[in-house]
């Protein structure tokens, strides 16, 4: 999904934020309860009181992620809560420590879930005004205390730095976005490729499997162009090539296609199957054409024009031999190059999860095992 990485980030900042201004208020709210004079206690207890209540409002809202104006209100509230320190005596007491570390998260936090110019605009307007409230009050005093100012004023560096730091950390979250989005793209690329590359050895294996073998057996003279059944047979190639390799919805009856097929085979074929056999359109029609090539190899290499099928299984898996008692050949000297075995008939098992396996030796026939077990994810 685009941008998938900045969205978490966005979310979690907001959570973040919530989570820190949460955890910090109880030790805060406690160091001003703690700090206070007992003449100034209720006043100060009230002032904390506002901070608790609004504070865990404004977590609230963090989490919620609804609308934008709680942000200036934060402002307003902090700004009210330096302004305080009139009524408090605050600064005579020396009990502001709190009121600078609720502005310091403040203004860190706020940098987690706004925009720079908002983020900034909140941390100075908020910083300098606690600053401007601090100094009023500290002139007011007998005794003035100039690190009351400076210390409020790194409320200000320390949100640019959390700006700083969270601006790099987006940054990596956009950066990792963008090489999702290419992973993805390359994926989908390489999965059309795929599907491409699938469709066109498909085409191969039926162009070998059907036209091709029709016209090498006339060209090398293994058929007279004459035969009354070729000029079916070339209609019959034409036609499988012409439909295409898309798989029909629904489950396909491997023993229908292997009869249609034997029908045409010019071959005495002893077949034993079930009834019926149903298995998604893929596997039927890949074991459908191995066993086609391997009836066309038995007619045109085993110097029989006999052969056995035998099917067995059941919707989850089955084994389909196809055998002969013709001069047989050895398995090893077959040139790995030979479309046939590699392709039409180990490599249409391989894809769809199955196996084929070809026995054989000089004088003792040939038999081809075609299998195939239903996977569990």
């Amino acid at each position: 999904m685009a941008e998938e990485a900045a969205r978490l980030l966005t979310r979690f900042g907001r959570r973040y934020a919530a989570a820190v201004r949460l955890a910090t208020l109880v030790p805060i709210c406690g160091i001003a309860l703690f700090r206070a004079p007992p003449e100034h206690f209720a006043a100060t207890g009230v002032m904390v009181a506002v901070a608790f209540v609004w504070t865990c409002g404004y977590a609230w809202w963090l989490l919620a992620g609804r609308g934008s104006l709680p942000v200036g209100l934060d402002v307003l509230v902090q700004l009210g809560l330096f302004g305080g320190v009139f009524w408090t005596d605050a600064v005579a007491d020396t009990n502001t420590g709190w009121l600078r570390l609720l502005l310091t998260f403040f203004c860190v936090t706020c940098q987690w879930h706004t925009t720079p110019l908002a983020g900034g605009v909140a941390a100075l307007v908020a910083g300098g005004g606690a600053v401007a409230v601090l100094a009023a009050a500290s002139a007011a005093t007998e005794d003035p205390d100039p690190t009351l100012v400076t210390g409020t004023m790194w409320a200000v560096p320390a949100a640019g730095l959390s700006r700083a730091v969270w601006t790099l950390v987006r940054r990596a979250a956009a950066r990792a976005d963008r090489m999702a989005d290419e992973a993805a793209r390359a994926r989908a690329r390489s999965l059309v490729a795929a599907a491409v590359r699938a469709e066109e050895r498909e085409l191969a294996n039926s162009l070998h499997d059907t036209a091709a073998t029709t016209l090498l057996m006339v060209g090398i003279g293994q058929v007279r162009s004459d035969a009354g059944w070729l000029a079916p047979q070339a209609r019959r190639d034409l036609d499988s090539l012409r439909t295409g390799s898309a798989p029909a919805p629904g489950l396909t009856d491997l023993v229908g296609m292997l009869r249609a097929d034997l029908e045409v085979a010019r071959l005495s074929v002893e077949f034993e199957a079930p009834a019926r056999l149903p298995l998604p359109p893929g596997v039927a029609a890949a074991v459908a054409g191995a066993a086609r090539e391997a009836l066309t190899n038995v007619r045109r290499h085993s110097g029989t024009t006999r052969a056995t099928v035998r099917l067995s299984g059941d919707g989850g898996r089955l084994r389909l031999d196809i055998a002969d008692e013709g001069k047989g050949f050895r398995v090893q000297d077959v040139p790995l190059t030979r479309h046939g075995v590699r392709e039409s008939v180990r490599g249409r098992m391989t894809r769809v999860g199955g196996s084929a396996d070809i026995v054989s030796a000089p004088g003792e026939g040939t038999l081809v095992r075609l299998e195939w077990r239903a996977r569990h994810d």
